[in-house]
């Protein structure tokens, strides 16, 4: 997607910080982190949202869950992190290219907000 600031990360036209990339994902720093490790997980193939996803996602989005634990060890916080997914607007989706939020690096508290 064209105006997509995922896709652009992807293709290089926006730099990030990478702390993780295979063939189907790439995990990066997020800009405005809340939490002294917050990793943004993405799919290298754009899916607007979880709504949106389909049957031929579902080896897409289970490599992106079992990725995230390697990359929690990868990053310092392994057995202790958080992953959070924003389905919309009204959820705090602010990027339409579904993404993981993989927070760690302090103690997180309930309910989250």
């Amino acid at each position: 997607m064209s105006d997509c600031i995922f896709c652009k990360i992807l293709a290089g036209k926006i730099p990030s910080k990478k702390a993780f990339e295979n063939d189907d994902l790439l995990a990066f720093h997020d800009v405005n982190a809340q939490a002294p490790v917050h990793l943004l997980v993405i799919p290298k193939r754009h899916v607007a949202t979880l709504d949106e996803a389909r049957d031929e996602d579902r080896d897409l989005l289970g490599k992106i869950l079992l990725a995230i634990p390697e990359i929690a060890r990868a990053n310092g916080i392994a057995g202790a992190y958080r992953v959070v997914n924003n389905c919309g607007a009204e959820a705090g989706q602010s990027v339409f290219h579904i993404h993981f939020h993989l927070l760690g690096g302090r103690e997180m508290t309930w309910p989250p907000g």
